[in-house]
C-alpha cells in the first residue's frame, strides 16, 4: 500500500490528541468561566466591551443593543379580559368618586343653600311643603344613575376594545403590523 492509504499508527494518534484528563480539565475550566460570566453579566459585558474597544482602537464604550420587533397580532380574548378588568375598575372608581363628591356637597351645605335660594325666588306661602332639591337629585337617585352608567361603560368599553383588537389584526395582516425598536439601558 502507498503511504497515503496506510492507517496512522496508534502511537501517532495518541501524541496528536490530548489525553482524556486534559480534555476534561479544559472542558471544566471553560464551563466554570462561562458560569462565572453568567453569574456576573454586567462585569462580563463590560469586559467584553472593553476588549472589543481595545481591539477596534476605540476609546468610547459600545452602544446598547437594539432589537426591531413587529407587533403582528393581538389576541382578542386577552384584550377582552384585560379591558373588562380595567373597565370594571373604572366603574368602581367612578361610583366612589360620585359618592364622595355628593357627600362633600351635602356636608358643605350646598343643598340647603339651593333650597333657600329657590324658596326666596318662589313664594313659599303658595307652596305647602316648600322646595327641596334633594327630592330631585338625591343621593339614591344619583348613585343609581351612576351605577347604570358604570355598567353600560363596562359593556361598551369591553366590546369596543375587543372589536379594536379584531380590526388591528385585519390591518396588521394587510400592512404588516406596528414596528417597535427596543434598546438596552446604558449603565
Amino acid at each position: 500500500m502507498s503511504e497515503r492509504t496506510t492507517a496512522p499508527d496508534k502511537a501517532d494518534q495518541a501524541e496528536s490528541r490530548p489525553s482524556l484528563t486534559e480534555r476534561m480539565q479544559s472542558t471544566l475550566s471553560s464551563a466554570s468561566q462561562e458560569h462565572r460570566d453568567n453569574a456576573r453579566p454586567e462585569a462580563a459585558n463590560k469586559a467584553k466591551a472593553a476588549d472589543k474597544a481595545k481591539a477596534a482602537g476605540k476609546a468610547h464604550p459600545a452602544t446598547p443593543r437594539r432589537a426591531r420587533l413587529r407587533l403582528s397580532r393581538v389576541d382578542p380574548w386577552s384584550v377582552m379580559k384585560t379591558s373588562f378588568l380595567l373597565s370594571v375598575a373604572f366603574g368602581i372608581v367612578t361610583f366612589i368618586a360620585v359618592f364622595m363628591v355628593w357627600t362633600v356637597l351635602g356636608a358643605a351645605g350646598v343643598w340647603d343653600s339651593i333650597n333657600t335660594a329657590v324658596a326666596s325666588i318662589v313664594d313659599s306661602e303658595s307652596s305647602e311643603g316648600g322646595f327641596d332639591v334633594t327630592d330631585y337629585v338625591g343621593m339614591g337617585r344619583v348613585l343609581g344613575f351612576t351605577l347604570v352608567v358604570a355598567v353600560l361603560d363596562v359593556i361598551l368599553l369591553t366590546a369596543i376594545a375587543t372589536l379594536t383588537a379584531f380590526l388591528y389584526n385585519l390591518a396588521a395582516a394587510l400592512l404588516g403590523g406596528v414596528e417597535v425598536t427596543l434598546s438596552e439601558d446604558q449603565g
